[in-house]
Parts: structure tokens; sequence; C-alpha cells
């Protein structure tokens, strides 16, 4: 695309140049010489920029009550109608630049929901209050942010707004590296998704390992809650981080076996001082915030198979639960009770039919069938005294479909349903989506 580009630039100059010489005929050169260094010039820095983006549009039949008492009254519940939603999960719009030297720029705006980050939600642990949420300050989420400078393939310094590659989803997170219509559900409700801090990154390449270390602000645990865990934590409601305690992730991938990647990632840092309310009381409260991941990624004999399994773990949970609910009802915490352990595992594989069928191969058209599996519990383990929600942990099953008429554009079906224990009602949904990703300027 750069080629054509620069092409397309340096032909249209020499039509120009080309013109003006024949209304001149002996006339000096002299502007032409100049007009057309300029359009190399022009398609030069051109070719160092990078444009592109991913996104998705949804529409969920849910075949269960909507209303907030589902869970508290589910007996009142078990033959509610359905209801359909329309949703823009993510609209992301890249932009990146080569400064050369090794010196690059990469950021990435990203709409949710297809809006602000601010809504008015119903609360299903809040006794259905309407509750204002804002995720982070600002109107949009600057989702990276970055400039980078790379020493080699095996060193690389990344400074700025940067995703935090805990957990599969956060590293793998573009529409076509899941199969159903949304994110996995369990990484996207025990952890932040797409999870991004500003920080410091140090990464790298060889043949058969990616590694990557990051210094970051440490999570807020005043937004931590029941059925989030520690998902609201990342980022900040405020126009500034709170960063009065700092922690560290790590992230580590092998590719040793042809169509395999094996990965595991961790985190560890204090969270309960990077709040904006203060109490001498709980002084001795760190709220330490412990995570461990592990991942894999399988491609090959026209299937793809991917698994993971995230344990989080929070210390002086029943500290921090009695701090959120006493705080102000004007505060960005959910107030809800937060549990000690939280865990997801999931796994999900696909075959391509289209495989078999040679013009639709040789044209690059893939048609995956698919089916995925997966459990989490936001309140896996809980202190002694923390209440647990018992409808937090939950299994869920999908199949469906993904079609790729071409490499960047996805169309997506599924069915699935979300299993509770007996005093819960089940959770079944039928889910279409159409999606994006990829790059306009190579």
């Amino acid at each position: 695309m750069k080629k054509i580009i620069l092409f397309l630039c340096v032909s249209m100059l020499a039509i120009n140049a080309f013109a003006r010489d024949g209304d001149k005929r002996d006339g000096d050169n002299a502007d032409e010489d100049i007009d057309l260094q300029k359009a190399l010039s022009f398609a030069k820095s051109i070719s160092k920029l990078t444009l592109g983006g991913y996104g998705e549009a949804a529409y969920t039949r849910n075949f269960y009550s909507d209303q907030w008492q589902r869970y508290s009254d589910a007996a009142n519940y078990k033959d509610a109608g359905s209801y359909g939603r329309f949703d823009l999960p993510h609209a992301v719009f890249l932009v990146g630049y080569d400064f050369g030297h090794g010196w690059s720029f990469n950021s990435e705006v990203e709409f949710e929901h297809g809006g602000t980050e601010s809504a008015i939600e119903m609360e299903a642990d809040e006794m259905g209050e309407y509750e204002h949420e804002i995720e982070r300050g600002g109107e949009v989420a600057l989702e990276q942010f970055w400039i980078q400078k790379s020493f080699n393939q095996a060193l690389n310094l990344r400074m700025g707004h940067i995703i935090v590659p805990v957990g599969m989803t956060n590293q793998y997170h573009l529409p076509n590296e899941f199969f159903t219509v949304y994110r996995p559900e369990g990484e996207a409700t025990i952890l932040p998704c797409t999870w991004h801090e500003t920080g410091i990154s140090l990464w790298g390449r060889t043949r058969h390992w990616r590694y990557e270390v990051q210094l970051l602000p440490g999570l807020d645990a005043d937004r931590f809650g029941s059925e989030g865990f520690i998902s609201g934590g990342a980022g900040s409601p405020y126009e500034f981080k709170i960063a009065n305690s700092y922690a560290g992730a790590l992230r580590l991938d092998n590719y040793s076996v042809k169509g395999l990647r094996i990965g595991v990632s961790g985190y560890y840092g204090y969270s309960f001082n990077n709040s904006l309310t203060k109490n001498t009381k709980y002084k001795d409260c760190n709220g330490a915030v412990a995570i461990g991941t592990v991942d894999f990624h399988y491609a090959g004999h026209n299937m793809v198979v991917r698994g993971n399994f995230d344990w989080g773990h929070i210390n002086d949970s029943e500290e921090i639960t009695k701090f959120n609910k006493s705080l102000q009802a004007a505060s960005p915490s959910p107030k809800t009770a937060v549990a000690s352990d939280a865990v997801s595992t999931g796994i999900e594989a696909g075959y391509d039919i289209f495989a078999h069928i040679e013009n639709l191969r040789k044209d690059r058209q893939r048609f995956f069938l698919f089916g995925r599996y997966e459990y989490y519990d936001s309140m896996e383990k809980v202190e002694a005294g923390i209440l647990d929600a018992g409808w937090c942990g939950k299994g869920r099953m999908a199949v469906g479909l993904n079609y790729m008429p071409v490499n960047e554009v996805i169309v997506k079906g599924e069915f699935s349903k979300r299993f509770y224990t007996s005093k819960y009602n089940n959770e079944p949904s039928v889910t279409l989506g159409i999606a994006y990703s990829g790059f306009f300027t190579r």
C-alpha cells in the first residue's frame, strides 16, 4: 500500500511538472525540481506511517430476565421472556509512525459500546440501583499511546500508555484472536480488559521466546467489587492516575513447537493506597494483588485450539470491603463485597471446513465451526467476614461459526448458555456479529 502511495505521489508531481514545463517551454525548471523533491520527501514520510484498527458490531437475543432481582429472587423470573440488544463493543483506530534510528510511535483511540466511557447501568449486586459509571476520565479511551526505542529485535524499550499483557485476552484481544462474538467472558470479568496503564515496558523476541517486563502504577482497590473482582481497578475515573503504590507485570511466551504458543504471565502490586480517600483506621492495609495465568494457542491441521487458566488473589479483602462500603454515594466505588480469590479457565476449538473445498481454500476464505467452554468465579474464595454471592460462579458454553471472506473481515454467530447452581436460572442467548481487524497501510 505504501509503495502504491509513493508511486502515485511521484507520478502526480511528474505529470504536473511536465504540464508546467510545456507551458514554460524553455523556462527555468528549478520550480519543478523543488516540487519533485517535496513529493519524494512527502512520499517517504507517508511510507513511515501506519494506519489501522479493529472493531465489532453485535446483536444479541437473551432468553432470560434482565431484571436486577433475577439473582436475589430467581424463582419469580424462571419463565421470563426474551429481550434483544444491539451493541458496538469496540471501535479502535490506530496511528503509528517510524521516526527512524529505532524510534517509533503508536497510538490507539478506542470507543466502547458506540460512545464515551460513561453510562447508566442497573446493578444486580447493588439492589437494582441506577448507577452512573465513569470507567476513566475523558470522553473516549486512549488505549495506547507510547514511544519506543528498538535496539534490536531482542531488546525494545516502550514508554507511555501501554497494554498490560496479563492473561491471554489482554495480549491477544483482536476479533480474529477469539471465536466468540464478545471477548472471552471469564477473563473479561475478573481482569481489566483490555488492560492498559501508563508505564514502562522492556520487551523482546528471539527465535523461540518473547518476553515482556513492565513497571506500572498499582490498581485502585476502592473500585474492586463482587462481580468484577479487580477489573474496575485499572485506569482512573479522574483526570490523573493515582500512583502512590506501584506494580510489576511479566509475560513470557514460547514458540518452540511448530504451530504452538504457550504463555505464562503474572502481576504483583499494592492497591489500597491508590485512592483519593484516606482513613488512618486502615493504615496497615496494603491490598496486595497477585495474579498468575497460563494460556496456549495451537494452529495446525485446519484447526485452532486456545485455552487459559487465570488465578487472582487480594490481601486484606475484608478490610477493603469495609472501607469501600463506607465511601460516600458519589464515590466511583461499587461499594460491594470483595473476594480474596478469583478464578477463570476456558478452552475453545474451531475447525476450518473450507480447507476441504479447493476453490475456497485457494481464495483464502475460511469458515470455522467452533465450540467453547469456560468457568469463572469472581468470588471463588472469601474471607470469614465476607458473604459469597453464589451467582458470581458460573459455567458458560458456546457453539457457533466464524466466516472470513477476506483476512480482515469476520462474520460471527453463536448460541451460548451460562450455567449456575440450581438456585439460579440458566441464561441462554443467541448472538450475531461482524468485525474487522487490520492495517490500511503496510
